[in-house]
Formats: C-alpha cells, sequence, structure tokens
C-alpha cells in the first residue's frame, strides 16, 4: 500500500474513534427522547387524563365552594 492510503486510513479511523468519543451532544439527545415518549404518552391516553383532570377540578370547585360558605 502506499504512504498516501496509509496517511488517509490513519486519519479516517482516527476520525471515527474521536467521533465515537466525542458526547457532548448526549444531553440533547437524552432529553429529545424523553419528550417524544411524553407526548406520545399523551396522545395515547388524551382522554383518560382529559376524564381525570375534569374529575379533579370539580372535585376542587366543589370542595372551595364548601370552605366559602
Amino acid at each position: 500500500m502506499s504512504l498516501w492510503f496509509n496517511m488517509f486510513l490513519l486519519r479516517l479511523f482516527g476520525g471515527l474513534a474521536d467521533f465515537h468519543e466525542d458526547d457532548r451532544g448526549v444531553g440533547v439527545v437524552e432529553i429529545i427522547l424523553i419528550l417524544v415518549v411524553l407526548i406520545a404518552l399523551v396522545l395515547i391516553f388524551k382522554t383518560q387524563l382529559t376524564s381525570l383532570t375534569g374529575t379533579i377540578f370539580k372535585t376542587i370547585t366543589k370542595n372551595a365552594k364548601q370552605v366559602l360558605n
């Protein structure tokens, strides 16, 4: 093999090793994945969440009226 090809391979694999060890963007990727999962859960359980929050707010208003009276 030629010297040029050896230098090319050395740079290529050295760059890949640096890329593999570089973890600066890992936090951003994790946050995006967590947000995607949370949005999917909200979309899946939308009707149940709407019903639950409606019931909770009805109970809060009913108890607040009792406290004020």
